[in-house]
């Protein structure tokens, strides 16, 4: 299997950190999205929204979004679960990484593509142009804002996002507070423990070094 991917990416590093907590062994193929390789007709017909990560099989199939990547990753390889084994398990999975991309991940590209000058007019990710809106970017830093407080509560109860196991929500979670820090500069406040220790451990894993 090969993973287009771009280092830098949160998308990609998502993709990357499912592998290897499963142990999946992936060959890399970066593309400069720094340099528009995205936008070639080369990666064009590989990925029509010109974004990565796109996991392409041996066959010659391409799945060209990292929580498809994770599911068919689930699939082909159950154990150790990342998206629950249990109807309610696998459902409380699911809500969270809704939660995480919708209040978080969303927020934090918000911010980016429509205040960071490099995306002007690329304010959505698309072989097509969208100018920025300035209102967006200042929505998603309150919604940020809410998401960490979110987060925290939840940490309080649980050990993990979704439960008391490590699964995708996790990642998830763990990638868009990184994401929010380095290419945004919003990091969660002070004060809140929880939060803090549960990143900690989860930053720990040797995954996350992926």
């Amino acid at each position: 299997m090969k993973l287009y991917d771009f280092p830098l990416s949160p998308s990609p590093r998502r993709a990357r950190m499912f592998a290897a907590e499963k142990g999946i062994a992936l060959d890399i193929e970066t593309v400069n999205i720094r340099e528009k390789e995205q936008f070639t007709d080369a990666f064009l017909a590989i990925s029509p929204n010109c974004t990565v990560p796109v996991l392409e099989l041996d066959d010659g199939t391409t799945i060209c979004d990292s929580l498809a990547i994770w599911r068919y990753f689930e699939e082909v390889k159950p154990e150790p679960p990342l998206m629950g084994t249990t109807p309610l398990e696998k459902a409380m999975v699911e809500l969270w990484l809704r939660r995480v991309e919708l209040e978080g991940y969303q927020a934090v590209v918000d911010v980016l593509r429509n205040g960071a000058e490099r995306f002007r007019d690329r304010a959505v990710p698309s072989a097509e142009a969208f100018a920025q809106i300035p209102a967006l970017a200042e929505r998603g830093k309150r919604r940020l804002a809410l998401f960490f407080e979110t987060l925290y509560e939840r940490l309080q109860e649980s050990a993990f996002v979704a439960g008391p196991d490590f699964t995708a929500a996790d990642i998830h979670a763990l990638i868009t507070i990184d994401f929010a820090e380095r290419a945004v500069e919003i990091a969660p406040p002070d004060g809140l423990a929880a939060l803090k220790a549960w990143r900690e451990r989860v930053s720990a894993r040797d995954s996350a070094k992926a």
